[in-house]
């Protein structure tokens, strides 16, 4: 059963439209953008509607779509609200000094690797869940680790809108 969200966004005017749905890709909103077009007012076909525009965009717009994400646990500067409450529902915002010392030399170590931020869809998930995760990635080839990013950027989407469902 399709999950319809609350603003529908064939009801929506652009400008109304990216208010609400313009950072479900984090700092991205040419993505729903590009979407609005053809927006269909159910989560699902919504979500399928942007992942079309992902899937289509160049490898640097990926990129620095990817780039866009914060760093888990050291998170600093301009975090959407989502990234805020998605970090801390995964206790990322309560790290002891050991834990934010090993998040913060993952985080180097993989963006020396790989050039952007570890992404993992962290709600569900725990500091634990996360960690093992992070360790295990680490050694995965780069476009290896950009596929995973864009897939965790999607399911990211799909849980945000699932929240403006509600």
């Amino acid at each position: 059963m399709m999950q319809p969200l609350k603003q529908k966004p064939t009801e929506l005017g652009l400008k109304e439209y990216l208010e609400v749905y313009g950072d479900i890709y984090e700092h991205n909103p040419w993505i729903a953008e590009a979407a609005y077009a053809g927006a269909h007012d159910t989560v699902e076909e919504l979500h399928q509607d942007m992942m079309k525009v992902l899937e289509k965009a160049t490898d640097e717009q990926k990129l620095t779509l990817i780039k866009a994400h914060p760093q888990l646990a050291c998170a600093q500067g301009d975090l959407s609200q989502a990234s805020t409450t998605e970090q801390a529902g995964a206790g990322l915002d309560q790290c002891t000094a050991e834990e934010f010392e090993q998040f913060r030399h993952l985080n180097k170590s993989y963006w020396e690797k790989f050039g952007f931020p570890f992404i993992i869809a962290v709600r569900g998930l725990d500091k634990s869940d996360i960690l093992t995760a992070f360790k295990a990635r680490i050694f995965n080839e780069r476009a290896q680790e950009l596929a995973i990013a864009l897939e965790q950027i999607n399911r990211i989407a799909l849980l945000r809108l699932k929240e403006l469902g509600k």
